[in-house]
């Protein structure tokens, strides 16, 4: 009884987490699950499992604020799904010091770009938003959530901001529910492979989903500065513990 606790209250905290900066939680429960004892391909695919999972709970609560771009998500799904297949089955070849190691590089380089860059023009609607480069996000996004079980979501975030030029408002709630389809995809590709620790991600996910409709409904009343700077901090911090 206690671990089912134990169990909800980890997934509450990485599901709240998850909701506000509009990321699918992989970033916080690979770690955890490794920490658990998981071998870190088995923590890869698990939580791939749990963002499928809970990501609809934010999403859900992100279109209704009217905050979801979908001409950006079928986009850049088109592109992501087949690469997220490529980058799982990639992912059981490597051995888990690299991908350690892929994964503290790429979170630490996600927290500059998210602090050196202010908000798009102070912009708080769409117009401007470059469209055509919509697909090397869903390539990129792809082939990083099957590789390194995050999802997309610390890469959709940043790239959606920075590069797209979405508010970081829109760049949040568009995440939130383009995550779902690659995570679902890359979580098919390492289930085949024997790396998704279904009974894991069954208790992890009620906690999951109740903590992202909280993080998500949060996410409209905080500072889109604010925001950036929470997503940064959690990303160095969740960086330097893989690397230890």
């Amino acid at each position: 009884m206690i671990q089912y606790l134990i169990d909800f209250v980890i997934g509450l905290a990485i599901g709240s987490v998850a909701g506000l900066l509009g990321v699918g939680g992989g970033f916080l429960i690979v770690p955890t699950l490794t920490l658990m004892g998981l071998p870190v391909h088995q923590a890869i695919g698990t939580s791939l499992a749990c963002i499928t999972i809970s990501s609809l709970s934010s999403a859900y609560t992100h279109l209704k604020k009217g905050a979801v771009l979908f001409r950006v998500v079928i986009v850049k799904e088109s592109f992501s799904v087949p690469s997220a297949v490529l980058g799982a089955y990639l992912a059981a070849m490597l051995p888990e010091g690299l991908l350690r190691g892929i994964f503290a590089f790429l979170l630490i380089y996600l927290a500059y770009t998210m602090v050196r860059r202010g908000e798009c023009s102070a912009r708080t609607g769409t117009a401007g938003v470059r469209y055509r480069r919509v697909p090397i996000v869903g390539v990129i996004s792809g082939l990083t959530s099957g590789l390194l079980g995050i999802s997309g979501g610390v890469l959709n975030v940043p790239l959606f901001h920075t590069f797209i030029e979405l508010p970081m408002r829109y760049a949040v709630g568009t995440s939130s529910l383009a995550l779902f389809f690659t995570a679902f995809a890359a979580t098919w590709a390492h289930y085949h492979l024997g790396q998704v620790r279904v009974e894991t991600a069954l208790l992890l996910a009620p906690g999951l989903i109740i903590g992202a409709h909280i993080g998500a409904k949060a996410a409209h009343s905080v500072s889109p500065t604010k925001l950036k700077l929470t997503f940064a901090l959690l990303l160095i911090l969740v960086a330097l513990k893989m690397l230890v």
